[in-house]
């Protein structure tokens, strides 16, 4: 049985989710051809759970900011080559790069330039500020697999390769209202009020922006006593965290 290496490089929790659905999707077309695949790269928990090696902590790309990217930025320049290099002694067939396209463009440039074939996931929002990053994106990458079918068109019109796949959370919602199933599921009353707090899945977002989030929840609970305020969290360290910064700053 023939083995396809594919590398795979994701930068935060989105992109693990989306990367775990293409390895679901690539591993059931490679049982079809009697292919075996084998993943390296960044990985997150859900990717690493279906096989993929991960050279490094996908939290080390996980950053929002100037100040928290030129903080880490020579750490982080350090990674991607490293990483480029592991790679290119590797010799996958593909390397895949999901979102992250200040980390991932280089990235795939560096490849693509040793005749390694890239394709990058999830396009920079090109169409909407910055139109000249496509000339970048058509030198980095063979393809550009897009979540929305109007960058496809945009795309098309700049002659780069690229194909709309759709979004995989778009398969696993339902389209009906699950809001009473949901207040179930949590015990909440169908008549409660209440406000989701959604600070983001990246550890500097829930850094700078939880606390000004609970501090408005703190606001309304003055004029709503039985207000309930949730807080999703990515993983148990984010909740944990979440909680921490909960306890001491605020009595909500």
């Amino acid at each position: 049985m023939s083995t396809l290496k594919i590398g795979i490089v994701a930068g935060e929790h989105s992109g693990d989710l989306l990367g775990a659905d293409l390895m679901s999707a690539l591993s059931d077309l490679a049982k079809q051809q009697s292919l075996t695949i084998e993943y390296r790269g960044v990985a997150g928990p859900k990717m690493m759970a279906l096989g993929a090696t991960s050279y490094f902590d996908m939290e080390e790309l996980s950053v929002m900011g100037i100040v928290e990217i030129l903080k880490r930025l020579p750490r982080l320049l350090k990674k991607r080559k490293q990483l480029i290099a592991d790679l290119i002694d590797w010799q996958p067939d593909v390397v895949i790069g999901i979102d992250a396209p200040e980390f991932n463009l280089g990235l795939e440039l560096k490849l693509k330039e040793q005749g390694i074939k890239t394709v990058h996931y999830v396009s920079p929002s090109v169409w909407a500020w910055r139109q000249s990053r496509v000339k970048t994106i058509k030198k980095a990458v063979d393809k550009v697999l897009a979540l929305l079918p109007f960058e496809k068109a945009f795309y098309d019109k700049h002659h780069v390769p690229c194909d709309f796949v759709g979004h995989t959370l778009a398969d696993q919602i339902p389209v009906g209202s699950q809001k009473q199933e949901c207040r179930a599921e949590l015990g909440l009353e169908a008549e409660t009020k209440v406000l989701a707090v959604l600070p983001g899945s990246r550890g500097s977002e829930i850094k700078f922006l939880l606390a000004p989030f609970l501090e408005a929840a703190q606001e309304l609970k003055l004029t709503f006593p039985t207000l309930v305020i949730l807080v999703p969290a990515v993983n148990e360290f984010r909740a944990n965290k979440s909680k921490l910064l909960l306890m001491s700053s605020l009595q909500i």
